[in-house]
């Protein structure tokens, strides 16, 4: 059985952190829904997901911990299964990262740190760089991403989270099985036996939550997480300015979280349900070792392998598909909000950048690399963006002027 850490999402905690500013995150991890927290986390450019829209009640709930859930590596392997843990070795021992991009405007830069996940989970990352920069910013800029809100009181609150807590799984009681073709159940089988066990709870969760809880388990198994690597630096940083990071998120508000939460739980199996299953086992049985090696280019500051390798997870795309397909967020339009996420994120970094002469700011790697990204589409808005490989002139010449006039 999954086990939360002690505390977690608890009545106590969530009677003492009401009211606090709901976001999309809190109210994932008070389901225990790390399906769509991790993609959150990994892709916040997609910004909302139909699911969490129609759980949007459950954002008078409490903030819950940084810890994820413990998902135990199975002991139970099938006979049938060809599955083999991968042979790429998994970096251990303290890593720089990949380096700061550079981004300015006249006198003033943003410095943006790429995140990437999963990384290997025996690193310590020697963040000295992003701890200088912070110490000089003027501002924090949060990741991109939708802040869900709804004026519910805490009594509601609480009287919903059963129901919320139902539409975390298939409609009228029905399990993966019976809903999945059989060529891809019974891969789903062999690779719940060896990486989960027998639990059968998760045989009656919707199957893009399923198979994401396989997922983390097969990365733990094999040397990777997911998280608690950045997060951890920045918030030491900025306790210790006494700053607080600056949010970046779109804020929506759902009227009708009951509604949508009813409309959401009738919904069921979807083509794309099917794809983001098949995909996710694919990466399962034969992409781990690519996932690894993006992991140890993270950690090593390899950015020729994070070039290469940009815009790979598939598995995530069809996932976000499936979850955005929801006719429960068409109905309240919020299934075409990713323009509106993108358009906030760079007033925010407008803002920064006129201002602040030192700013920082944190996006997905693959928003940095790509050519369709948030990077690309701040580029035009200022006078130069270096990554971290890439000289910077300016302060080459200030440094060998520096240099010149010293006796």
């Amino acid at each position: 059985m999954l086990r939360a850490p002690p505390g977690h999402s608890t009545l106590n905690r969530t009677q003492t952190n009401f009211g606090k500013r709901c976001t999309l995150r809190s109210a994932l991890r008070m389901l225990g829904l790390h399906l769509l927290e991790r993609i959150w986390l990994m892709d916040k450019r997609l910004g909302v997901t139909a699911l969490t829209l129609a759980l949007a009640s459950l954002c008078a709930l409490a903030q819950a911990q940084d810890a994820p859930i413990a998902v135990p590596a199975a002991a139970i392997q099938a006979e049938t299964s060809d599955v083999r843990d991968m042979d790429t070795v998994v970096v251990t021992g303290v890593q720089p990262g990949p380096g700061l991009w550079r981004v300015r405007r006249g006198e003033n830069t943003l410095y943006i740190l790429g995140t990437q996940s999963p990384l290997p989970k025996a690193i310590s990352w020697r963040s000295d760089e992003v701890r200088e920069v912070l110490a000089d910013a003027g501002v924090v800029l949060g990741p991109p991403g939708v802040s869900i809100g709804s004026d519910i009181g805490m009594f509601r609150g609480l009287t919903m989270l059963p129901a919320a807590m139902r539409a975390s799984r298939n409609p009228d009681g029905a399990t993966l099985e019976e809903l999945l073709p059989v060529e891809v159940y019974q891969r789903w089988s062999v690779l719940k036996a060896r990486y989960i066990g027998r639990d059968r709870g998760i045989e009656r969760k919707r199957p893009a939550i399923a198979v994401y809880e396989l997922y983390r388990a097969a990365l733990d198994a094999n040397g990777l997480r997911e998280g608690r690597v950045i997060s951890p630096v920045l918030d030491e940083v900025l306790k210790a300015r006494g700053m607080t990071l600056t949010p970046t998120m779109l804020k929506v508000k759902v009227d009708d979280p009951r509604a949508a939460l009813a409309d959401f739980r009738k919904e069921g199996l979807k083509p794309e349900d099917v794809s983001c299953m098949r995909d996710t086992l694919d990466v399962i049985e034969r992409g781990l070792p690519q996932v690894a090696a993006r992991a140890n280019a993270w950690a090593v500051g390899d950015l020729d392998v994070l070039r290469a390798t940009a815009g790979q997870g598939s598995q995530v795309r069809a996932c976000m598909s499936a979850l955005l397909q929801s006719e429960a967020a068409r109905k309240r339009g919020l299934d075409g909000l990713e323009a509106q996420v993108r358009a906030h994120w760079l007033a925010a970094a407008d803002d920064a950048l006129a201002k602040h002469r030192v700013s920082f700011a944190t996006l997905s790697i693959d928003d940095l690399l790509g050519t369709a990204g948030y990077l690309a589409a701040l580029r035009p808005r200022v006078d130069t963006v270096l990554a971290p490989d890439e000289a910077d002139v300016v302060e080459d010449e200030d440094a060998a002027r520096s240099g010149a006039a010293t006796p």
